[in-house]
């Protein structure tokens, strides 16, 4: 594409969205350190903080990764009713608000929840879901159906044809384990372990909530402290860039470790699994399955459950917050889908070229950053010009749509791509460039990806508990925030309602996107 005369767009808008990426991650990094009075330094409890961290995030991954092998295994050879509803709701997790999963879970999990209630009936002590074991869980629960989806494509992607030749060779379930499916898990399992590490390293809401004390502290919530407990931004810039090489490291080792995918091309035929009919096998996936599936809705009914009885009584802070949190969500959304957008057709112009692989890089670069460093890294730098607190909101809008752009990105530049494959050459021969381009022949065709990236954005941005926790004015805070104060306080029912509320408005915002994109799209 990027031989051709006539260029999808011109580049610049998304060259500067890359430039306005960097200064906001590398940027706000190097702001808080130049502010800085002396260097940080590591003291103990920031060794304690890094070795928690990482130690979290390995056994999140790993628990996750191999819970997932089962049931995405069962996912793929079974056919059921409900089984596509099951995989459509692997999905809620993640555009699931952190604190509202972790409300869900103590509803569950916690002291006064259902598995506690069951241990009392036969004198036993309630469970204890504070430090790593409940931080863990949360992690759990939030990617295990990441993982499951992963794995499932993959599963999904091994032609039908192979398992017909299989079973012409009476290979049985061994046999097609080590024929057909470990390899593929052995291309899989490595990217879809690195990137929930990656996820559960840069995690901040969940070990706000479950953490246990310094005992329990992640790089994440250390830098938070620093800023708000003690103002050290030498400590938090020297914290936020050691999370920021970890998350560098775990992504180039994503990298080397990925082994190519071996399989040919099939004819899409329906997949029949001779291997697995035996009453073993099938005992065996529905009850992988059926765990998943309760560990996965149990706490999103009891949000649903708990928080009816408080909708009725929610006090008019909550209500505020809410809208405040709507405008935050929204204004993120368009910078998000702005962002994305131009850089996915700047990318898609300099297809070829070695800056083409630059932008892509550096749209993926805010996954490794720490929004709370941006966050300050901003407030330090308009501080001398204006109130930064009149600005926590605006600033939050950005940030969080500066951390939803790595996953807009990943939706649009195949989308792009495969739309100027298809009429990249029809739209040269009508000399159609620009704008004209952009609202006749891309727009046309990336409503679909368009809309779910945007409703991605907003979900996450709604539910998004980072930037506000650390510059929010007390009566200014987002309906996250609101509800972290209200369960700090104990006001338990006050905090169901407002966790229905946000779930309903995150879910909401979603569907509201992903459902206009959908409509009378072209493709």
């Amino acid at each position: 594409m990027a031989e051709r005369a006539q260029p999808v767009t011109r580049a610049w808008p998304g060259i500067g969205a890359a430039a306005l990426v960097v200064a906001l991650t590398l940027g706000s990094l190097a702001a808080v350190a130049l502010r800085a009075e002396s260097p940080g330094r590591f003291a103990a409890a920031d060794w304690a903080a890094l070795r928690f961290t990482l130690w979290q995030a390995l056994l999140s991954a790993l628990i996750s990764v191999t819970l997932a092998v089962p049931v995405a295994r069962g996912l793929a050879r079974r056919r059921f009713a409900g089984r596509g509803l099951l995989i459509s709701l692997l999905g809620a997790p993640f555009i699931l608000p952190t604190i509202v999963a972790v409300l869900g879970l103590l509803a569950v999990f916690g002291r006064n929840g259902l598995i506690s209630d069951v241990l009392g009936w036969f004198g036993l002590p309630p469970v204890q879901i504070y430090g790593l074991h409940g931080v863990v869980l949360a992690h759990v629960f939030f990617n295990l159906p990441l993982a499951t989806r992963l794995i499932l494509q993959a599963w999904l992607a091994i032609p039908s044809e192979q398992f017909r030749l299989a079973a012409t060779l009476g290979f049985d379930a061994r046999d097609v384990a080590r024929v057909l499916e470990r390899p593929m898990l052995r291309d899989v399992l490595p990217g879809a372990f690195m990137v929930i590490f990656v996820i559960c390293i840069t995690s901040f809401a969940v070990a706000l909530a479950l953490g246990g004390g310094p005992k329990a502290t992640t790089i994440e919530l250390a830098i938070y402290q620093a800023f708000r407990f003690e103002f050290d931004l030498g400590k938090a810039a020297l914290l936020a860039l050691v999370q920021f090489a970890i998350c560098a490291a775990a992504a180039l080792a994503m990298l080397r470790l990925r082994v190519p995918l071996a399989h040919t091309a099939g004819l899409d035929r329906p997949v029949q699994r001779w291997d697995a009919a035996g009453g073993r096998q099938r005992a065996a996936d529905a009850v992988w399955i059926g765990l998943a599936g309760a560990f996965l809705l149990a706490p999103l009914s009891m949000i649903v459950l708990r928080g009816l009885p408080g909708l009725a009584s929610l006090s008019a802070p909550v209500i505020a917050a809410a809208g405040r949190s709507v405008l935050v969500a929204l204004g993120s959304t368009v910078l998000a889908v702005g962002l994305s957008l131009s850089m996915a057709l700047a990318i898609e112009t300099l297809r070829g070229r070695r800056l083409a692989g630059v932008l892509e890089t550096v749209g993926y670069l805010a996954i490794a950053a720490s929004p709370l460093v941006i966050g300050t890294g901003l407030f330090i730098v308009l501080f001398p010009m204006v109130d930064p607190t009149r600005l926590a909101l605006p600033l939050t809008a950005l940030v969080n749509a500066v951390m939803a752009l790595p996953f807009a990105l990943r939706i649009l530049v195949p989308a792009v791509a495969r739309t100027e494959r298809q009429f990249g050459r029809l739209a040269d021969s009508l000399a159609l460039t620009g704008w004209p381009r952009l609202r006749h022949v891309l727009l046309p065709r990336l409503r679909r990806p368009l809309g779910f990236a945007a409703g991605l954005a907003a979900a996450m941005s709604m539910g998004d508990l980072g930037v506000i926790a650390l510059f929010a004015a007390p009566g200014e805070a987002t309906l996250p925030l609101q509800l972290y104060r209200l369960m700090a306080t104990y006001r338990m029912e006050a905090a169901a309602g407002a966790a229905l509320l946000l779930l309903g408005l995150s879910l909401g915002l979603f569907w509201l996107f992903d459902r206009g994109g959908r409509m009378n799209a072209a493709t």
